[in-house]
């Protein structure tokens, strides 16, 4: 055998269908109990059980208690971009689980991706920031500017304290749908959680869309006009 990482174990792994299921279930960044994501593959818990051992023996997911009860999470954001690139894969390839509707366009336009903002949304974004010099990108490895750590202050976010963290403040996250990248990291998290926290969108867990309201929309919108300077 030679020497190297083992992508065929990991590949194994996510390519059984109850564990894909699982796992896309958990990309909303939320944890959940083995009964819930047993209900989200299909198969009884005791099967869930044992697909999930697999899935922390094999450094995919994290088990967090909490007084009697246990939850179940992706391991990290890095887990949670391999699942987001796999899936733009699908998608690409034609490997659809289901035929493209109105949910499949409402995912597009706007979703969560573990704990950021992905779709058109999450795109246009990034790509704002980038514009506008807020974010520079230097081999694929973006870097907030002085300008940006002030545009992200007046939205209400705590730059030096997200730089603090052992967590990197931005990273970009290829986006399945839109086949760019979204912003990520830290600093994704945090953009996301604010635009929750006006009220500007809210998310359902079971489908990761993220609808915004009419004035959200609009808000959003504006940010975005101000990220890219116009």
């Amino acid at each position: 055998m030679k020497d190297g990482p083992d992508i065929a174990r990991l590949a194994a792994l996510i390519g059984d269908p109850a564990r894909a299921n699982m796992l896309s279930a958990l990309m909303t960044g939320s944890a959940l109990t083995a009964g819930e994501l047993a209900a989200e593959a299909g198969v009884t818990p005791q099967t869930a059980s044992a697909h999930l051992v697999r899935l922390q023996q094999g450094g995919l997911l994290a088990l967090r208690k909490q007084g009697r009860h246990r939850y179940f999470a992706l391991k990290n954001e890095e887990v949670a971009r391999v699942l987001e690139g796999l899936m733009g894969l699908a998608a690409r390839s034609g490997h659809l689980r289901s035929r493209p509707g109105p949910r499949n366009l409402a995912l597009r336009r706007a979703r969560v991706c573990y704990n950021h903002l992905a779709g058109e949304m999450g795109t246009a974004l990034y790509e704002a920031l980038i514009g506008g010099g807020h974010v520079l990108v230097t081999d694929r490895t973006p870097v907030l500017s002085e300008a940006g750590k002030s545009l992200m202050r007046g939205f209400g976010i705590d730059v030096d304290a997200l730089s603090r963290g052992r967590a990197p403040l931005c990273r970009e996250c290829l986006d399945w749908s839109e086949r760019r990248s979204h912003l990520s990291g830290s600093l994704g998290r945090a953009v996301f959680q604010k635009i929750r926290d006006l009220g500007w969108a809210t998310s359902d867990q079971a489908t990761r869309i993220v609808t915004f309201s009419t004035s959200g929309d609009r808000a959003f919108g504006d940010f975005v006009a101000r990220a890219a300077g116009t």
